[in-house]
């Protein structure tokens, strides 16, 4: 458990980063996924693997050595606004843990939840699909074609090296896929800088506040393939009655990640 007071510091870095407007924090609260910036875990550098990642006193750490760490969706559920200028506290607990046999060897599946409670009651609900594969430098080839420019509703984003790397140190986030280029070509075989996860998934949520969504969510959301910082990132939310589907893909028309908000 972590509690803290929410100052709005971090929610103005976060809106400075992504250029998207940032609403009264003491009055509306934070956007969905906001949370992110917020009641993080301060590992020791002593308490870090090879990779970045805490190997103990986390949850959740790393079922081995030299495991591969990736994100793989989550779900979100909110129920009321979560406002700068009261305290809050994360509960983060493992729900499950299950191995499989996948194509590249042995895959750990961890599934974590964090509530954040706030005034008594809990405010965001939300369940974390983390994935650990065996070691391997095998690269990882992508093709890419021609491009594909993002239509007038889409959400280009500019992934810069300096991005991913703010990115990273807001959430706090010490991952060197994100940031180490030789570390993520050499060690991991990826073909570049790896952009995150969440940053994916808040570009849906964020294109999906652009389209008039507000007010208790459910959001869930997958990540179905890595996405490279020299492949851009382009997001689209697409609104109807009874939700709003969302997704990513780089400039050559290659979908990474989906997600149903309603």
């Amino acid at each position: 458990m972590r509690t803290e007071l929410l100052q709005p510091g971090p929610a103005l870095a976060l809106g400075a980063l992504l250029d998207v407007p940032v609403p009264d924090l003491e009055r509306d609260g934070l956007p969905l996924l906001w949370h992110w910036v917020y009641l993080l875990d301060h590992p020791a550098q002593a308490d870090l693997g090879a990779d970045g990642h805490p190997v103990r006193d986390t949850v959740a750490a790393t079922p081995g050595r030299g495991r591969r760490r990736m994100w793989a969706g989550g779900r979100i559920r909110t129920a009321g606004a979560l406002r700068c200028g009261e305290e809050a506290t994360r509960r983060s607990t493992i729900l499950s843990t299950k191995d499989k046999e996948g194509r590249s060897g042995k895959l750990t599946f961890v599934v974590v939840r964090n509530e954040v409670l706030q005034r008594g009651e809990v405010v965001v609900d939300e369940e974390q699909d983390i994935v650990y594969r065996d070691a391997g430098t095998t690269p990882l080839r992508v093709d890419e074609g021609a491009e594909v420019g993002a239509a007038g509703d889409e959400w280009s984003i500019d992934v810069s090296p300096t991005l991913l790397f703010r990115f990273s140190a807001l959430t706090y986030n010490a991952h060197r896929i994100h940031y180490d280029r030789d570390y993520a070509r050499d060690v991991e075989g990826y073909p570049g800088l790896v952009t995150h996860g969440p940053l994916q998934a808040l570009a849906m949520a964020e294109a999906a506040r652009a389209r008039g969504c507000a007010g208790d969510q459910h959001f869930d959301y997958r990540l179905i393939s890595p996405l490279f910082a020299h492949q851009g990132l382009i997001a689209k939310a697409e609104k109807t009655s009874e939700a709003t589907t969302t997704s990513v893909r780089d400039r050559y028309g290659r979908v990474t990640a989906t997600g149903q908000l309603r």
